[in-house]
């Protein structure tokens, strides 16, 4: 069977996803719902991991939960969050080398997260990934979360380009509808969804590669050119 042609496209930033994209939390996220699935009688805990996944912490609690007091939702958060720190995210394949070579490019790029100020911080640096010198989108700094395109807009203006031409790279259905809502291109990795639910979604990603391996970046005068080696 012939290798298909990989794809290319040239863009003024990259805009990134965490959980589930550079990191995994997985362990963590299980832990973390099972306790407030017991605590506030929400059933099933794999059920629950996967309706929230991609959303704001701060929306899901409000709303599932039923946590109105702002205080309360608050601390909340914070012990939802130690849990998931406690179950120890890791890096996913291919994000270190990825993000060194944009480094050394000097490259726009940013991490838009539904996380916190609080969680987002310490998870990345448990995993090994520097802050990028661009400010990060945290919960914290829209006032709605994806699928709706606010964060993927915020995240565009932090490396002041449009858009238009940044490249959002996502594995939740949430985040990518949030980015081609903000007009940018997306880019779907198959590490917490699969390509066949990804596929059958309404989020219609530009791209789906498995993870990040996939992905090579080179300068040039244009912008950004990113390399995409799509499997079959």
């Amino acid at each position: 069977m012939p290798v298909p042609a990989p794809k290319t496209v040239t863009v003024d930033a990259i805009l990134f996803d965490m959980d589930g994209t550079l990191i995994d939390s997985t362990p963590g996220l299980y832990n973390a719902w099972a306790i407030f699935c017991t605590d506030y009688g929400l059933g099933d805990t794999a059920a629950m991991v996967h309706a929230t996944h991609g959303k704001r912490l701060y929306d899901t609690l409000k709303d599932i939960c039923g946590i109105q007091e702002e205080q309360q939702l608050l601390a909340e958060i914070e012990r939802f969050e130690e849990q998931v720190i406690k179950g120890g995210p890791v890096v996913l394949p291919g994000v270190l080398e990825l993000l060194s070579t944009l480094n050394s490019l000097k490259a726009d790029y940013t991490i838009v997260t539904s996380a916190t100020n609080y969680y987002a911080p310490r998870a990345l640096k448990q995993c090994g990934i520097p802050l990028p010198d661009v400010k990060i989108v945290t919960s914290n700094d829209v006032t709605q979360g994806k699928p709706h395109p606010e964060p993927y807009i915020i995240g565009a203006a932090h490396c002041r380009a449009n858009p238009a031409k940044c490249l959002v790279v996502e594995d939740a259905i949430s985040g990518l509808k949030a980015g081609r809502a903000a007009g940018a291109t997306t880019l779907a990795v198959c590490t917490s969804t699969s390509r066949d639910t990804l596929e059958k979604s309404d989020a219609n990603p530009d791209f789906i590669v498995p993870d990040l391996t996939h992905l090579q970046v080179r300068r040039v005068a244009e912008g950004i050119e990113l390399t995409i080696n799509v499997p079959e």
